[in-house]
């Protein structure tokens, strides 16, 4: 079982920000050698003399603490070196040190879509977010947002009832859900998605947290949808964070008499692409949807150790998007009979299951 009690308390270390963190990381290449490190050598790698001395007095109480929080309440953490650490959130700048996880963790490793937009929208803009999270969910996007009234919650909401999954992330630690409206719904997407967030469980709701979630909102994902937005908006924050992320920017236009459009037409004249449809999205994405899944599968999935060898090389060749039994085939180069058997196999175990046209995985194997 990885020791977490140092990644934990670096991420409480209130003067040191993930950046520097990083820098010393680059540096001393193991986060064991940063606490060990001299104040010489911490000197030499950068660090100031308040920052030497908080790592050299870091809150192991505090740690130990959020690491018991964690055990008892089904939460799962994740350093920036863990291989489950999501591969598309580990190139963005100011990277988090970890993760907090209740939920399907499995999902931050799958291709994502992020969907934004005002906290009071209209009715609208509540049910565009839902009929387009829905669709998209159902075309095995996982559907990723903050929790927040509004657009958020419809998304969240459009992904649930189409039985796909979804990730919030939240702008305070999991054991404070903000708003306190959204509990249900949080417990929901518990229950068939994921909670995530970079706070300590007992963090509660600060405005200067809710930017900094945005960045993992925009950083997990492929791209960003926005839905409405006012000119001055979080929404906005979260679409230029995308761009800096090199992800795709999305916005929906509306009327020009709606004041929660005016934030979506100046996204597509600074060169968001307009999207009317969930299909022009998926159109879109195809390309890096196609290039990013292996990358992702990759680094997350070691096969399970309850199949032998060739259930592995069957499993291997699926991915999360329809794959059909000839390309099954094709791909493992095993006889149709045998790979059928395997596939029956793998459904009862819950690895697969078969769809129009073929086989999907169900979930990311793990050891």
């Amino acid at each position: 079982m990885p020791n977490h009690l140092p990644w934990l308390a670096a991420a409480n270390l209130s003067g040191i920000g993930p950046i520097t963190f990083h820098r010393a990381l680059d540096y001393f290449q193991t986060i064991d050698a940063i606490f060990s490190a001299s104040e010489k050598e911490l000197q030499i790698a950068g660090l100031t003399q308040k920052q030497i001395h908080l790592l050299k007095t870091p809150d192991w109480k505090t740690a130990e603490a959020n690491q018991e929080w964690a055990a008892k309440n089904h939460c799962q953490i994740i350093s920036f070196v863990d291989p489950a650490y999501p591969l598309l959130l580990r190139e963005i700048h100011a990277a988090p040190l970890i993760l907090y996880v209740q939920g399907d963790a499995d999902l931050l490793q799958q291709p994502q879509l992020a969907i934004v937009g005002s906290r009071n929208p209209t009715i609208t803009g509540s049910e565009l977010a839902e009929k387009f999270a829905a669709e998209l969910a159902s075309a095995n996007l996982v559907i990723t947002s903050g929790l927040a009234l509004g657009v958020d919650a419809a998304s969240h909401q459009g992904a649930l009832a189409s039985t796909g999954k979804t990730i919030a992330v939240l702008g305070t630690g999991l054991a404070h859900i903000y708003p306190r409206s959204h509990q249900k719904l949080a417990e929901a997407i518990k229950s068939k998605g994921a909670l995530v967030s970079e706070f300590a469980p007992n963090t509660l709701p600060k405005a200067p947290h809710f930017p900094m979630r945005n960045r993992i909102i925009s950083g997990l994902s492929l791209g960003v949808l926005v839905v409405e937005a006012a000119i001055r908006s979080g929404s906005l924050i979260t679409a230029r964070l995308a761009s800096e992320q090199n992800r795709e920017v999305f916005a929906i236009p509306g009327s020009i008499h709606n004041p929660l459009a005016r934030g979506c037409h100046q996204l597509i004249r600074q060169g968001a692409k307009l999207v009317e449809t969930a299909e022009d999205i998926l159109e879109e994405l195809g390309a890096l949807y196609a290039a990013i899944l292996p990358k992702t599968q990759a680094l997350s999935n070691k096969e399970p150790v309850d199949l032998d060898p060739q259930m592995q090389r069957v499993l291997a060749k699926i991915g999360y998007e329809v794959t059909s039994l000839d390309v099954i085939i094709t791909r493992s180069r095993l006889t149709a009979g045998l790979v059928s058997s395997m596939l029956l196999s793998l459904e009862l175990k819950g690895y697969v299951q078969a769809v129009p046209g073929g086989y999907q995985r169900t979930r990311t194997a793990t050891i």
